[in-house]
């Protein structure tokens, strides 16, 4: 039998990617340097810029499972300069790493969690440094209420560490009394979430945006055929939330 999205007492989230607009808030923050680059350089391409720093993300957080977020934002900042012979300060390094919590919320985000709040606990499971997580909270999402926030700076590991999403399972047991079961996942990133959802026997949910849901970012699904099973598929959370009103109605 098909799972249903009335089954469900908690949704976790993952943020940046699935809430936050990481790819413009990388894109954006990252024009000063793009700005010395020659007009044919490759990282004059958007899609190729993204790729290539999540490359270094994805690195620094395999090999650094304990760097700050914010730091290692800043270390690939410096890869990708000393990839293009482009020169730095080390300050620019660090006001970059500082910059995700002013990055925008898509557009439809805040009212889609309002819309769920009245239906669901929310939580998010972040990769994100805590400070810039609480400046996203007070910023793009105030006005939000969001009932736990879990980062990898606090649990000491990135996604998609299976240690990460045990720590979810036993923060909602014990502040919601809900166990896995009753937990749905929502998030963008097919290798950083649907693939330990799937590993875990987690439902989830997939926020498929960009054309036929493949982001730098969050990856082509025909790569992770197989590895992923998502129950839900959606173009954006709002659309979800229009779902969950439905489901709702009828029940």
């Amino acid at each position: 039998m098909s799972p249903s999205l009335t089954d469900f007492k908690v949704l976790s989230f993952d943020c940046y990617g699935t809430l936050i607009d990481w790819e413009t808030g990388i894109w954006t923050q990252l024009q000063p340097f793009i700005a010395h680059l020659p007009p044919n350089h490759p990282f004059q391409d958007r899609d190729t810029l993204i790729r290539r720093f999540n490359e270094h993300q994805r690195q620094f957080q395999r090999d650094q499972p304990k760097i700050l977020y914010n730091e290692g934002l800043a270390g690939c900042f410096i890869k990708l300069a000393d990839e293009a012979g482009i020169p730095y300060e080390q300050a620019e390094a660090e006001a970059f790493g500082n910059s995700a919590g002013s990055w925008p919320a898509f557009p439809d985000t805040v009212e889609a969690l309002k819309v769920m709040k009245q239906y669901y606990k929310l939580v998010i499971i972040s990769n994100v440094d805590n400070d810039n997580v609480h400046r996203t909270l007070e910023g793009p999402f105030a006005g939000v209420e969001i009932d736990a926030v879990l980062t990898a700076e606090d649990m000491g590991a990135y996604k998609p560490d299976h240690n990460n999403f045990r720590i979810l399972f036993d923060t909602i047991e014990e502040k919601f009394g809900a166990g896995k079961g009753q937990l749905l996942h929502v998030a963008k990133s097919l290798p950083i979430d649907h693939v330990p959802a799937k590993e875990l026997g987690l439902t989830s949910v997939w926020i498929a945006r960009g054309p036929g849901g493949s982001t730098a970012m969050g990856g082509d699904v025909k790569e992770f055929e197989g590895k992923v099973a998502f129950s839900w598929r959606f173009a954006s959370l709002g659309e979800m939330a229009d779902e969950v009103e439905r489901a709702f109605a009828g029940r």
